[in-house]
């Protein structure tokens, strides 16, 4: 079974690009200024609301991968290692090499890939007029086809949600947000041209999630168990 970690990283529309009933929709119950700013900040978390600014795609097994990205002009380069490309492109175009790679898959891993980057990719995508070749929201409670590991390390809301970067330093992996950028500096990282620094950190997400699966796979994956056995 040929098995892919994915991850993205996505930027929000600028809140004057929305019409005056959209922006009120948006508002309706904020409150105060804090909570507007706030709001505005969210944007990202959803499809209608924002665009991708990268996507990523790491082979599990061989380590390999590809990242494109949104960038002012076409540009290519392979990480240190040589293990992974960086491939820039218009939204577009990413969508549709990322679909393209992606039904070369039968496992996809994830964390939080449920609750963001499945419904993300697939309704964003469609929005553009790009067919997803792959459902990314299969049934939930199985892990053979999406492996999210947050539901599979809260055992499916059974215990308290962590963020990636707890769960990575709980598992004493290194931390994507060990340099100090959070998916909340997208945002700001984008509108300044570092669009590279994007990628990279894309890059860290995936590896450190490809960390993390493993570590899970080792200890925690029954199914996988029944079949060695």
């Amino acid at each position: 079974m040929a098995r892919v970690v994915l991850d993205i990283e996505t930027v929000g529309h600028p809140f004057d690009s929305f019409d005056e009933a959209q922006r009120e929709y948006l508002l309706r119950y904020v409150e105060d200024e804090e909570e507007r700013k706030r709001q505005i900040e969210r944007l990202n978390l959803w499809a209608p609301t924002a665009e991708l600014a990268a996507a990523g795609l790491l082979n599990a097994d061989t380590n390999r991968g590809r990242v494109y990205y949104r960038a002012a002009q076409p540009e290519s380069w392979t990480s240190e290692d040589g293990q992974t490309e960086f491939i820039s492109g218009s939204e577009r175009e990413i969508f549709e090499h990322f679909w393209e790679d992606l039904a070369h898959y039968d496992r996809f891993i994830t964390f939080n890939g449920r609750g963001f980057d499945g419904p993300f990719l697939m309704l964003r995508s469609a929005i553009l007029g790009v067919p997803a070749k792959v459902n990314l929201l299969p049934y939930r409670y199985s892990a053979k086809i999406h492996c999210d590991l947050l539901d599979q390390l809260t055992f499916y809301g059974a215990t308290r949600k962590f963020s990636l970067d707890f769960f990575c330093r709980a598992f004493g992996i290194p931390s994507p947000k060990g340099e100090g950028i959070t998916g909340l500096d997208i945002n700001r990282l984008y509108a300044a041209g570092e669009y590279r620094r994007i990628a990279e950190y894309c890059y860290k997400d995936l590896q450190a999630t490809r960390e993390l699966f493993l570590r899970w796979s080792a200890t925690l994956d029954f199914k996988s168990f029944e079949q060695a056995e």
